[in-house]
């Protein structure tokens, strides 16, 4: 018998679309704020190898130098976000602990000297290391479709891994990817570790 006092779990997509477009809102709130301010907010990124840079691994993905800057980072989070939270709802939570962490460690270790490094594009390449690692290591046919697809659509993202432009950090970008293969990796084997023997 359904207890009339308890709320219906939310739909799963529903789920999704609210976490995603509630953070792509903040994004986009927090760049018009430093417009009308302005409040300087990109100066709480990562600052390489300075104590006071470390805060930034976690206020740095909010923050972005403009508008062109938080739109191609847009359009991937929401896509790749919906798609993890949709296949493993506490899988994605991993994956986006990590590459933050990786993405942000591997930038204030290797970032050149005085550079300050804003953005989400080291989530956005976590999530797409974390779906294409886990076509490979869940051994399961959507999982394997979804890398498939991400691939054909993104693919051309793996360049943003290599040296490129100087005001682009290839160090977020590699360091977010290693991170989303190792979450993979680390949701299988707890995944495995919770199946029956």
């Amino acid at each position: 018998m359904t207890n009339p006092t308890t709320p219906a779990p939310m739909h799963p997509l529903r789920r999704a679309l609210t976490l995603w477009g509630t953070v792509i809102a903040l994004l986009w709130l927090l760049l018009i704020t430093d417009w009308i301010l302005p409040a300087h907010l990109t100066a709480y990124g990562i600052t390489p190898r300075n104590l006071e840079g470390l805060t930034g691994i976690a206020t740095a993905p909010f923050l972005h130098a403009n508008a062109a800057h938080l739109a191609s980072n847009t359009v991937p989070l929401i896509v790749m976000g919906i798609i993890a939270a949709l296949r493993d709802w506490r899988g994605m939570w991993t994956a986006l602990a990590v590459s933050l962490l990786a993405s942000g460690l591997g930038v204030w270790l290797f970032s050149p000297t005085y550079s300050v490094t804003v953005g989400a594009s080291g989530v956005v390449f976590g999530l797409f290391g974390y779906l294409l690692a886990r076509g490979v290591v869940m051994r399961r046919i959507g999982d394997l479709l979804i890398a498939l697809v991400l691939v054909a659509v993104y693919g051309s993202m793996v360049w943003g891994i290599f040296p490129s432009q100087p005001q682009i950090s290839w160090q977020a970008h590699l360091f977010g990817f290693l991170g989303g293969v190792a979450a993979a990796f680390m949701v299988r084997s707890a995944a495995k570790a919770s199946t029956p023997a």
